[in-house]
């Protein structure tokens, strides 16, 4: 819905032939071997989504999309009138039921994730099998390369054992830059450091089809005791933490030294123009993405 940003950023042209994020996302899943995308939208921007993407991605994969509305809610819950907030990540994933029967991978449309993200979780997944119905993995960033300069971020800070399994995921809903690392104030408002090179989650998650049936039973969980509430949102990380803390699942970190960067803020676009203008400069995207 972008309101720090001010606009539907997702549909943002960024780069020099008119590109969205979301198309530097899907060009670089095609080139680790990505098969086919699922876009997961509000049924207002369906014309305009279709008129952007599905046109020009036709002859490039697989396109798919579904609808995530605020009353899709289990029969027999109330939800207020009022409600225009989505119900999360977790609920936006639960959408594509149906529609995913492999190893997929979980992105938000306005984050630039770079090329390497995409091919280590595509590489994790290569020889998969149905007995690794519970394996999962995440790619893990660098704090310090996924902050603004324009103000304050949420990033999911990440704890794991030595084998690089993730034990949990803690919110940060106030991280900044600060000396040579970040900074994040905690639920009481005192300051806490983070070393640069901290790792968090940047909501890039590879996941199995098995993940479905977790969502929907959390989510049953969530709305009984939510509905009532205007804020409250079922995110990916609970979910994840929930499987973690009973041993029903194992979810690998996948180590990754891209740069992320995205438009949280209105002033992080000239940024993001900037960078892309820079990546296609060096060659690593031409300067027409589709042409």
């Amino acid at each position: 819905m972008g309101s720090r940003y001010g606009g539907l950023k997702q549909l943002d042209q960024v780069g020099p032939s008119g590109e969205t994020i979301i198309d530097y996302s899907i060009y670089d899943a095609i080139r680790a071997g990505f098969d086919k995308v699922v876009f997961i939208i509000k049924e207002q921007i369906e014309d305009e989504f279709k008129e952007i993407f599905v046109e020009r991605l036709k002859d490039k994969i697989n396109v798919d999309y579904v609808f995530q509305e605020t009353w899709m809610v289990p029969e027999g819950i109330t939800i207020p009138d009022n409600r225009s907030k989505p119900w999360g990540t977790g609920h936006a994933v639960m959408m594509a039921d149906g529609k995913i029967d492999k190893p997929f991978a979980v992105i938000n449309g306005d984050d630039f994730y770079g090329r390497g993200a995409f091919e280590a979780l595509a590489n994790y997944y290569r020889d998969w099998t149905p007995e690794r119905k519970n394996d999962y993995c995440m790619v893990g960033y660098q704090v310090g390369k996924t902050l603004s300069d324009f103000g304050a971020v949420s990033r999911g800070v990440c704890r794991s054992d030595e084998n690089s399994f993730l034990e949990d995921v803690v919110e940060r809903t106030h991280i900044e830059h600060a000396g040579t690392g970040a900074a994040f104030r905690d639920e009481t408002g005192k300051e806490a450091d983070l070393a640069a090179d901290t790792i968090v989650s940047m909501n890039f998650w590879g996941f199995t089809p098995s993940f479905f049936g977790y969502l929907a039973a959390g989510f049953e969980s969530f709305i009984r005791e939510n509905a009532g509430n205007l804020k409250a949102e079922f995110y990916i990380p609970s979910v994840v933490n929930e499987l973690i803390r009973n041993n029903a699942a194992l979810v690998r970190i996948l180590p990754c030294n891209e740069q992320w960067f995205g438009m949280t803020y209105k002033e992080d676009r000239d940024q993001v123009v900037k960078n892309i203008r820079e990546l296609v400069d060096g060659g690593v995207y031409p300067e027409n993405l589709w042409g």
